[in-house]
């Protein structure tokens, strides 16, 4: 009978011991709170490395130089797709007696180009390249042969002469150039300024 007791003894004190250390062991802890689907707490917000420029980008523009029959003849700067109206309102508008003759104040300028206001011109005031003297200004470093021409002055000779003189000095850079061409002289040469450009 003592050996029975004796032995329910020690199995109650090796079961007793067994849940002691289990439940005595260290156990793995969370790196962190999980968030739980539906989770009402608010997500990190992380800021922009790179914000965005408060300051506006510039808006393009156009250099055009107005000369004839206006206040003050020069170079005035011009938002991109602006009017020759624009154009001669910048340069002063029109000075006293002046006219618009063939200028075409509707058309859109260019970069680069020359105005000409009060230069003659058709009555309709509608700018065709190419076409003399009611045209816009011939570019002399894109003009073909038949562009050079028809300017009053220059006939087939000569335009090969001028384009002869491009391909060997690369372009013009200002329109006095065209004095280095044979057969352009002083009078002709007064005569294109006003309807040739570079």
């Amino acid at each position: 009978m003592w050996v029975r007791l004796v032995g329910a003894l020690v199995v109650v004190v090796l079961a007793g011991g067994a849940v002691l250390l289990a439940t005595s062991w260290p156990r793995e802890r969370p790196l962190g709170p999980m968030a739980e689907p539906g989770s009402s707490e608010p997500e990190a917000v992380f800021a922009d490395p790179f914000p965005a420029s408060a300051s506006p980008a510039p808006s393009p523009s156009v250099l055009v130089h107005v000369v004839g029959a206006v206040r003050r003849p020069g170079v005035v700067r011009l938002p991109a797709g602006s009017r020759v109206a624009d154009a001669v309102e910048k340069a002063g508008g029109l000075r006293r007696n002046g006219e618009v003759g063939g200028t075409n104040l509707a058309r859109q300028v260019t970069d680069g180009e020359r105005i000409e206001v009060g230069a003659p011109g058709s009555a309709a005031g509608v700018d065709q390249p190419g076409s003399a003297p009611d045209a816009a200004p011939v570019d002399l470093n894109t003009a073909t042969a038949d562009q050079l021409d028809a300017l009053p002055g220059v006939g087939p000779v000569t335009a090969a002469k001028i384009l002869a003189w491009r391909s060997e000095h690369g372009r013009f850079s200002v329109v006095d150039e065209l004095a280095e061409v044979a057969g352009i002289g002083p009078k002709t040469l007064a005569e294109l300024r006003s309807l040739v450009r570079v």
